[in-house]
């Protein structure tokens, strides 16, 4: 028998709030009302090719970065170089940032802003050093917040070194701490970003005595794919960081510090909550994380100009088995279980939270209503113009002092080791 695709009849009034909007609680009430046949109705409708064109961008991993930021000119100036870049809201920000070029084949470091012209709508910045590629020949690239290659030209030494995961292995990074270190540093990049963007929480690590264990995960494109070839939006990718502990702890390490950037920060609170080695998680810390992803979904329906219902029809999709066999998912991705504002008193593991009031791509507020709901576990610290995960670009001094000061009272010993709950 075919199903219905009658809509049942909600037969309770649906809250909304002083503002208008329907509420969180509303948009998963009306989400499980709208059941199999339902959504076999909405596929029907017009609206569904964009839903489904959504959902699937959100899971679906981009092999190639836009190269969106226009890269004009390159002068020699005495010794060294400037650039010169179509102003933009990140090229205009003060602080240090890499520029990749020619595919992501060319990397350059580029520094302070040495002019500004809002009426030509162009920046000129110093270049500090040029890794790889003809940044004279490049005319297109991307701004990144990662700085350095590698470890080696960042300045540590490093073991490349491989973790067994589903599908493979996994290549990390291994940056040792000297003396017999017991507490290693996991850190975490987010979606669409590689295992360079943590480089910059290295030398804090060191400092603290923490060995870093810098991971590659699932569809990152260093690690071997996931068999659907989809994000779990950290549902799936706490696994491979799962993987990432027992290395460690196979190799010495006692205790565990998980660092994570955006969907990094997804993936290390779905570890510290489902790991059968949470317990010795120690502490997190979280650069711009995604705390909730119904908000960052609805966030980027806002601002692509997507109809609120039909981004509230691309996350159904997400969660429902139906909708699962249209996007592709091996398994349908549970948005509720990630979210932590409405779990806030089940985080258990002391987490430091830095996330800038700017951020384009992932909204602070749902980092701030987890520390507001749960400051006896969660520290939130903001910082301004820094935009998404450019927090240490921007002031890496403040940056790293905030969780030296943070970690350390965290890594105090304690009176009974290997219990934090």
């Amino acid at each position: 028998m075919a199903p219905s695709t009658r809509t049942p009849t909600l037969t309770a009034a649906v809250p909304i709030q002083a503002d208008g909007r329907m509420s969180l609680r509303a948009k998963w009430a009306l989400g499980g009302v709208i059941g199999g046949g339902a959504l076999a109705g909405l596929l029907a409708t017009g609206s569904s090719a964009l839903a489904l064109y959504f959902a699937r961008r959100v899971i679906t991993p981009v092999r190639q970065r836009t190269a969106d930021q226009e890269v004009l000119a390159v002068l020699r100036e005495g010794g060294g170089r400037q650039v010169i870049l179509t102003a933009t809201p990140e090229t205009t920000v003060e602080g240090v940032y890499g520029l990749f070029f020619d595919g992501g084949k060319g990397h350059a470091r580029i520094g302070r802003i040495v002019s500004y012209s809002p009426a030509d709508g162009t920046v000129l910045r110093e270049v500090e050093a040029v890794y790889a590629g003809d940044l004279e020949t490049a005319r297109r690239g991307w701004w990144s917040g990662a700085l350095y290659p590698d470890p080696t030209t960042a300045g540590f030494a490093a073991e490349d070194v491989l973790i067994e995961v589903d599908g493979g292995t996994a290549p990390a990074w291994l940056v040792r701490a000297g003396g017999t270190s017991r507490t290693w540093a996991i850190m975490v990049h987010g979606r669409g970003a590689t295992r360079q963007e943590a480089l910059r929480a290295v030398g804090p690590a060191l400092e603290l005595g923490l060995t870093s264990l810098l991971v590659s995960y699932r569809n990152d494109g260093l690690a071997p794919s996931a068999e659907d070839g989809r994000y779990g939006l950290g549902s799936t990718e706490w696994h491979d960081v799962e993987a990432a502990i027992e290395f460690a702890l196979a190799n010495g390490a006692e205790e565990i510090v998980l660092f994570g950037w955006s969907m990094g920060g997804a993936i290390c609170l779905q570890t510290a909550d489902l790991s059968p080695h949470r317990h010795l998680i120690r502490a997190m810390v979280l650069d711009a994380p995604v705390i909730n992803w119904v908000n960052v979904l609805a966030h980027h329906a806002q601002i692509n100009r997507i109809p609120s219902l039909v981004g509230r029809y691309g996350q159904l999709m997400l969660g429902h088995p139906v909708g699962r066999r249209l996007t592709g998912l091996a398994a349908p991705v549970d948005l509720k279980a990630m979210d932590w504002v409405a779990r806030a008193v089940e985080v258990r593991t002391p987490t430091l939270i830095i996330h800038s009031v700017d951020d384009e791509y992932v909204p602070y507020e749902p980092s701030a209503l987890l520390a507001e709901r749960n400051p006896d576990m969660v520290t939130f610290e903001t910082f301004n113009r820094a935009r998404h995960t450019k927090e240490w670009n921007v002031d890496p001094e403040r940056w790293e002092n905030l969780i030296k000061a943070w970690l350390r009272p965290q890594l105090a010993p304690r009176l009974n080791p290997g219990q934090n709950r």
